[in-house]
């Protein structure tokens, strides 16, 4: 089994209770905020949907392509640097957004910044040697 086809089977209840619930989940993602990131295949052009642990910064979003502390980018990272108009759900909303890949100072602050509110972001980059990229999902006219 594929990465990506694993991966799709893990969210589909956790997409689908998201939806149920007007934004929430539970399980690992009880209690935390959630968005629900499309991203389209950067060869193959399917659409795809990763929930995703957001940093909330009043009505700004910032994703991380932590996948766990791995060496290795997750397929959404590639998606969205090739494909970065996509839509997001997040709460009872769906929203065109462009995600802007961060770097350097402005990067680690809001690193360091989900690290606080979600401490398990801290050890996902101790466990690789890759900086985690960090995306903000900034909101498009539709």
């Amino acid at each position: 089994m594929s990465d990506a086809i694993h991966f799709d089977a893990m969210n589909r209840p956790v997409i689908e209770e998201f939806r149920e619930t007007g934004g929430k989940a539970g399980g690992l993602f009880e209690g935390k905020p959630l968005v629900l990131v499309h991203h389209f295949g950067a060869k193959s052009g399917t659409e795809r949907i990763a929930p995703l642990v957001p940093y909330l910064d009043a009505d700004r979003l910032y994703i991380f392509a932590s996948k766990g502390g791995v060496d290795t980018n997750p397929d959404w990272y590639h998606n969205l640097v090739a494909n970065p108009n996509t839509v997001v759900e997040f709460g009872t909303e769906t929203f065109p957004v462009t995600a802007r890949l961060l770097t350097g100072d402005e990067r680690d602050g809001i690193y360091a910044k989900q690290s606080e509110v979600e401490p398990q972001f801290a050890e996902y980059q101790r466990n690789t040697t890759r900086v985690i990229p960090v995306f903000e999902l900034e909101r498009t006219a539709s």
